[in-house]
């Protein structure tokens, strides 16, 4: 392991900066400096997190939080950028900005895991106005815990790096919108954009303190598409005298299983999922109406254009085949909850790669493929514009609960479980190191 702090540079800055000396002095290893800043600091910054989480566009309390812990860390802190949305800039001398993302919000999910500090938090949702349990059953505890070490370490190695870094602390990730709704706020022009961009996410299907790093896509885009299907109202017993939406709904269900079957390459991921058909009220009555509900991934901007082409292709021509007239042709609308794919850069990815393994060992980095078209919203912080960018993974469950899995034991809970839990020191001291690996990197002296 590189060796980082020097006697003379620890005495100083002990006696400059007390807030930050528990890091300091924990050793002159990276990587024992951040076991003893966890143990020391970051520990009960998690519990607290984990205890008290927040629901999409209402994380008051946590956004606070963030904002006067990275205030103390010494960075130039904003608040309320895109709702509850809070950016720390750090300016130390020429050099590249880079960025480093961490969500915030919880989950509707009643946490079940009997953890000490499991959560028992209730919350209003602000979309139903209901009260409903909260819970981080995604992890994104772990993202803003590592966010704050990474903070702490940066600060008190400003010898060791040159440049601006930017941390990010978006809102509303499970809702796919906080992203958006920071840039939508000017969060680039107000705060410059970003040479490279960097983000994480804890995963509970990789062996805890490891790191993943996807080429291409690790993450899919998905878009939430609604396809609105006019009809002509009749009896049930003279259907030639309508226009049934249900069959003319059903045609174009079948018909969009030929995008990923006949219009997408063989080895190009596609989904193409009607998950809600909607018509009708009685038995004998033919509806003049119906709604089909779509979810559509894909993990590459072409693919998402051929799928979304195709939908509204097939949904307007199928109305078409059935004789309507053009005022009644079938409606596809892509809601604003749409998110392209993340798509991380090649040349960067293999960088830091190499910077994990060097540094953390080889073995730190995981084997286990991406299987899954889970979707993010961090790409409307590096698609438009471009930025080269990150998004890695970082493990959270330990081998021995594989093992047991393996062996006919309980499961390892997925993500939005109420039993979903991390186990949280290697997994927030993993992300605060391979973070600041990557940073230290990027903005090397």
């Amino acid at each position: 392991m590189r060796r980082i702090h020097k006697l003379a540079f620890v005495s100083a800055l002990v006696l400059a900066n007390p807030l930050i000396s528990t890091m300091v002095l924990a050793g002159s290893d990276l990587s024992k400096a951040i076991s003893g800043e966890y143990k020391s600091y970051l520990e009960p910054l998690f519990v607290h997190f984990h205890a008290n989480p927040e629901l999409s566009l209402v994380e008051n309390q946590t956004a606070a939080r963030m904002a006067k812990e990275l205030r103390a860390a010494g960075f130039e802190v904003t608040e309320g950028v895109g709702g509850t949305g809070v950016v720390a800039m750090l300016k130390n001398g020429d050099g590249p900005l880079v960025s480093m993302r961490a969500d915030m919000d919880g989950l509707p999910v009643e946490e079940k895991t009997g953890l000490p500090y499991a959560s028992k938090a209730m919350q209003e949702d602000p979309i139903t106005g209901n009260q409903v349990p909260v819970m981080h059953a995604c992890g994104h505890d772990v993202h803003i815990t590592s966010l704050v070490g990474t903070a702490r370490y940066m600060q008190a190695n400003k010898d060791q790096w040159s440049g601006t870094l930017m941390l990010i602390v978006q809102p509303a990730e499970e809702r796919v919108i906080g992203a958006k709704m920071m840039m939508e706020d000017n969060l680039y022009k107000r705060f410059g954009t970003p040479d490279f961009g960097l983000a994480f996410h804890v995963t509970s299907g990789i062996e805890a303190g490891k790191i993943g790093v996807t080429d291409g896509s690790p993450y899919a885009g998905a878009d939430t598409v609604d396809i609105v299907i006019h009809g002509v109202g009749a009896h049930g017993a003279s259907p030639h005298a309508g226009k049934d939406p249900i069959v003319l709904g059903a045609q174009i269900v079948m018909a969009l299983q030929t995008l990923v079957a006949r219009e997408l390459p063989p080895r190009d991921p596609g989904v193409v999922t009607v998950g809600s058909f909607h018509s009708g009220t009685k038995h004998n009555i033919i509806s003049d109406r119906a709604v089909l509900q779509l979810t559509v991934r894909n993990t590459s901007l072409e693919t998402r254009k051929i799928l979304l082409d195709g939908i509204q292709r097939i949904a307007v021509n199928m109305g078409r085949v059935a004789g309507l007239p053009d005022d009644k042709l079938p409606e596809v609308t892509i809601s604003n909850e749409s998110v392209p794919p993340t798509i991380n850069d090649a040349k960067l990815a293999q960088r830091l790669r190499a910077v994990w393994s060097d540094k953390m060992g080889k073995s730190v980095l995981s084997e286990k493929p991406n299987k899954g078209m889970g979707a993010e919203d961090y790409p409307f912080f590096t698609t438009d514009p471009y930025i080269p960018s990150v998004y890695f993974a970082i493990g959270g469950t330990p081998e021995a609960d594989f093992a047991a899995a393996a062996a006919g034991g309980p499961p390892v809970p997925s993500h939005h479980s109420p039993l979903f839990k991390i186990t949280p020191e290697p997994a927030v001291t993993a992300g605060v190191e391979a973070t600041v690996l990557a940073l230290m990197d990027l903005m090397a002296k």
